[in-house]
């Protein structure tokens, strides 16, 4: 049966209840955080704030993937 808004009959107890594989969130995460340093060291060197290396990228992930994962721990 459908519900009031055409849902079906705990399908949102089932998405609410679901927290996700932690493995699946973590890759997300280090995926997500390496694009989002590479972006940001990419714009500062656009700027000359800081030059364009892997190291940086690298510090800025790690910095970012940390925040995150703190950030997101319930």
């Amino acid at each position: 049966m459908t519900g009031p808004d055409g849902e079906r009959e705990g399908f949102k107890a089932g998405l609410e209840s679901s927290d996700g594989h932690p493995v699946v969130l973590v890759l997300i995460n280090a995926v997500l955080s390496v694009t989002f340093a590479w972006l940001l060291v990419w714009g500062a060197s656009f700027v000359d704030i800081v030059q364009f290396s892997l190291t940086n990228v690298a510090g800025v992930a790690i910095a970012v993937f940390v925040f995150t994962f703190v950030v997101s721990r319930p």
